[in-house]
């Protein structure tokens, strides 16, 4: 039977006037909505007990399951509001299929992709009065956090015969603070973020707690995201900490690396890849050796490239660093870059005609 995470008629929220000072610089991640979707998994109950409930601190034993081996999956999305006051979801199918490929990954049980999109269609009603206008730099959002944790208590390594899932959400802005422009990157080439045979395709947390260190080291060298390279020959290009990467050719070629299970397929990333011939790009899926990638950037053969993402759409990137000196990009927020950041944009808040059916209404 299918879930309807159904909102009771008792439920609250904040006054206006408070949700619009929010509105009016959101951060990212930083406030949350008044409420939640949530339901429990059993194994000898399966799903049950689905609602929209008032958001607030969960309960969870220090022996809770999560704690101690990290069974959890989580994903991203956004609903945007159009200029008719409209609210609409952005390819939530994807996400949906992605979650349940994450979770037989974790060893979690699989949420129907039914009942996923449902519940972000019943947050997204709910909280409709959270969803900002676009705004001046036409990138405000609601943002939606759908997630699954083990909710058993035990020590023992074996799955979580109990499971929370709920659907958070967050008003938010962009994701870089200083707006569009082109992000110094760091190439790490010696401590890895996933391996062959481990959870690189899965949206899980571990993959982003082993990127952390490395991250740090970039900001104390004054870059802004981590480029990994393969954990095996240290000489593939896979994706950034939280977002993948392109390389545009002088032939309006647009290269990324081919999915090979260590690297996360991205949604934008797969609408980037559908849209491409719209724009007279020609798509490439590809192994994309580092040592290639600076040397195209140096003779030209790349003029732009940049990273994407749900949280920062699309974000040019500047220039490579890594122990050799520092390549740059020769286009900082080149023409293709832009045409595509701005198309997807379009079709996400309304502004052009969605040919592709990728809008979910909401409300």
């Amino acid at each position: 039977m299918s879930l309807s995470f159904a909102a009771p008629d008792d439920l609250t929220w904040s006054p206006d006037d408070a949700i619009a000072a929010l509105h009016a610089d959101p951060k990212f991640g930083v406030a949350f909505t008044d409420h939640m979707a949530e339901a429990i998994w059993t194994a000898d109950g399966g799903w049950h007990d689905d609602a929209v409930a008032p958001y607030g601190p969960l309960d969870v034993n220090p022996a809770s399951a999560v704690l101690h081996y990290a069974q959890e999956i989580f994903e991203g999305l956004k609903a945007y509001r159009h200029a008719d006051g409209s609210v609409w979801l952005f390819r939530p199918d994807c996400n949906a299929e992605r979650f349940a490929n994450s979770a037989r990954r974790l060893a979690l049980p699989v949420l129907p992709e039914e009942d996923f999109v449902t519940s972000c269609l019943q947050i997204a009603e709910t909280e409709a009065r959270w969803v900002p206008d676009a705004g001046k730099n036409g990138e405000k959002s609601l943002y939606l956090r759908p997630f699954m944790i083990a909710y058993e208590d035990f020590l023992g390594v074996a799955p979580a015969k109990r499971v929370l899932y709920s659907v958070i959400c967050s008003p938010v802005g962009p994701y870089f603070s200083g707006g569009v422009s082109a992000v110094r990157i760091w190439l790490e080439r010696h401590n890895s973020r996933t391996a062959p045979g481990g959870t690189g395709a899965a949206k899980c947390g571990g993959n982003y707690a082993a990127s952390l260190l490395a991250q740090e080291e970039a900001y104390a060298k004054g870059c802004s995201q981590v480029l990994f390279a393969d954990a095996v020959e240290h000489a593939w290009v896979e994706e950034l900490g939280g977002m993948n990467i392109f390389a545009v050719t002088k032939d309006k070629e647009i290269v990324t690396p081919v999915l090979t299970g260590t690297i996360l397929p991205g949604v934008t990333r797969r609408s980037i890849l559908g849209m491409a011939p719209d724009l007279g790009l020609t798509p490439v899926e590809r192994r994309l050796g580092v040592d290639e990638l600076l040397d195209g950037i140096r003779s030209g053969e790349f003029p732009e490239v940049f990273a994407c993402g749900t949280a920062a759409v699309v974000t040019p990137i500047g220039s490579l660093v890594d122990e050799s000196g520092e390549t740059t990009v020769k286009e900082q927020a080149g023409e293709v870059t832009m045409a595509i950041r701005n198309r997807l944009l379009d079709i996400q808040y309304g502004r052009v005609e969605d040919t592709h059916g990728w809008l979910r209404r909401v409300c």
